[in-house]
């Protein structure tokens, strides 16, 4: 994977029942190669909390995330609820190539569903300025709300009208 990506061999496709464990890989492999110079060893260390590949899959039965897929391997996903794109995470050797803006595309429109109203997203410092460049606007800053453990993790509260 280089940050030239051939669109036309990705796949984006629901996520499926196994695909927890590279779920996790992503998010975990893209807190370490994309947070660095926002956040502290201490924040990266702790951030996966108690999260493992079961806490994925407990979300991909919920049946709302989004798989980008290259050559049979998952390099990015999107997940949303209602007024909230709640999770968008790319593979390091992915990101800036495009595929972040495809995915947070689904991302919004799922979260258009059945909601009336601006579309919220928790950004980490390091994303804030790709938000930004899709319309979001800062509404307040906080710590991370997963509420699954690891050390506080500030967020930048972004609404899109």
């Amino acid at each position: 994977m280089s940050t030239h990506l051939d669109h036309a061999r990705i796949v984006l496709r629901p996520a499926r029942s196994g695909d927890g464990q590279a779920l996790f890989d992503i998010t975990w492999l893209s807190v370490k190669g994309l947070s660095v110079q926002h956040y502290s060893p201490e924040q990266i260390a702790g951030w996966m909390g108690r999260r493992d590949a079961d806490y994925y899959e407990v979300l991909i039965g919920r049946g709302a995330i989004t798989v980008a897929e290259l050559d049979g391997a998952l390099i990015g996903f999107v997940d949303a609820v209602p007024g909230e794109v709640t999770r968008l995470f790319l593979h390091p050797k992915a990101a800036g190539a495009g595929l972040g803006s495809r995915l947070l595309e689904i991302g919004i429109a799922q979260a258009r569903r059945d909601h009336d109203g601006p579309v919220r997203v928790e950004s980490t410092l390091n994303a804030a300025g790709f938000y930004q460049r899709h319309g979001f606007e800062v509404v307040g800053t906080g710590y991370f709300s997963h509420g699954i453990g690891g050390a506080p993790i500030e967020i930048v509260a972004m609404e899109l009208a």
